[in-house]
């Protein structure tokens, strides 16, 4: 598959083939992006001749590194419709890809963040290499981590989900394995044979599909979170981010520790919410979920910490952002119900519903 375009869709006998295609701004998603991928999984779906799907990102640096922060950055603070836009397209294709009735392959090569995470992990089978590299890291930019983290993050084992959503912790390949958040190790340079190997087999069920997979699968080795899995379910299970901290600081060994400080950079706002959307996916099917986190971006873009996170970390780089409130005991219940209010006429739908 060569082309200029953003997004290339090819067809390789039974198997539908997605590469996102933007390597210098590692893969990151836009919303036209967002919109075709949506649209040709709609056909997809429906077509007998495709019996399965892979995705992948244009080189090994990454799948996906996420949305295009900067340009939501940019446009949300013109006062432009674009970061409406974009969330509102990209949550119903997240929601797409849960539903997708076929197996989809998603070759987590390279950087998984933000909108990568949405356009793979929701998807029936994910294959880690040994350049993967995964975090939802939204809390340390003013956002929470969304395109569908209230679900899969709330089912994640033990409190392991409420643990990658506050510290934006990244996992490489035996850690996202251990963690769930992928199922096979296969190196980079074997998913060209990989692909061809789905090409070719019958990949109508998900177990076909496995099966082709573990052909081409290597150990990753051990994954490092396991030892400290037991101070993660203790400190993350928390009833609250206070609860956690407090929890964290109470462990006094250095893992902790580290968590803690980690912690304490990011937004208050973000964290409460954060805290607020795992526990509450938990309760939610996948729609639900979508349609909650769309309530909650629709306040995040009219709001102060994602533009703040953002200049801090992506356009001026210093790495000190002014939150507001700069601390979480100024983040009242009131602040954070607000987020999660029903939108009205406003309210994500969805061509399914």
């Amino acid at each position: 598959m060569t082309s200029d375009a953003d997004i290339v869709f090819d067809v390789q006998g039974p198997l539908a083939c997605v590469l996102l295609n933007r390597p210098k701004a590692l893969n990151a998603l836009t919303h036209e992006m967002a919109v075709a991928l949506d649209n040709k999984l709609k056909v997809w779906e429906s077509d007998p001749r495709i019996a399965a799907l892979v995705i992948r990102g244009q080189g090994s640096r990454a799948f996906c590194a996420g949305g295009d922060i900067r340009k939501l950055y940019d446009e949300g603070r013109a006062g432009s419709r674009y970061p409406f836009d974009f969330y509102h397209d990209e949550y119903r294709c997240n929601a797409r890809i849960h539903r997708f009735p076929k197996p989809y392959v998603s070759f987590l090569d390279g950087i998984v963040m933000g909108g990568g995470v949405g356009v793979s992990v929701h998807g029936s089978h994910r294959i880690a290499t040994e350049n993967t590299v995964f975090a939802m890291p939204e809390t340390g930019i003013g956002l929470f981590p969304d395109v569908g983290g209230s679900y899969f993050l709330s089912r994640l084992p033990g409190a392991l989900g409420m643990f990658l959503g506050l510290t934006g912790t990244r996992l490489k390949a035996a850690d996202a394995i251990c963690a769930g958040v992928a199922q096979f190790h296969v190196p980079s340079s074997a998913l060209d044979a990989l692909q061809v190997d789905l090409a070719k087999s019958e990949p109508g069920h998900r177990e076909a599909v496995s099966l082709v997979i573990r052909r081409h699968a290597t150990d990753p080795g051990a994954p490092s979170i396991a030892q400290h899995r037991a101070t993660i379910d203790r400190a993350f299970g928390q009833p609250s981010v206070e609860a956690i901290l407090e929890a964290l600081d109470a462990e006094e060994d250095a893992f902790a520790a580290g968590l803690a400080a980690q912690i304490r950079t990011k937004s208050p706002t973000s964290l409460k919410i954060t805290h607020r959307q795992i526990r509450e996916g938990a309760k939610r099917n996948f729609d639900e979920c979508m349609r909650m986190e769309w309530r909650m971006v629709n306040r995040v873009i009219r709001g102060h910490d994602f533009y703040e996170g953002t200049r801090a970390v992506v356009v001026d780089k210093d790495q000190k952002p002014a939150w507001r409130p700069p601390t979480l005991d100024g983040v009242h219940a009131a602040d954070v119900d607000a987020y999660f209010a029903p939108l009205g006429k406003d309210e994500l739908r969805y061509d399914w519903d």
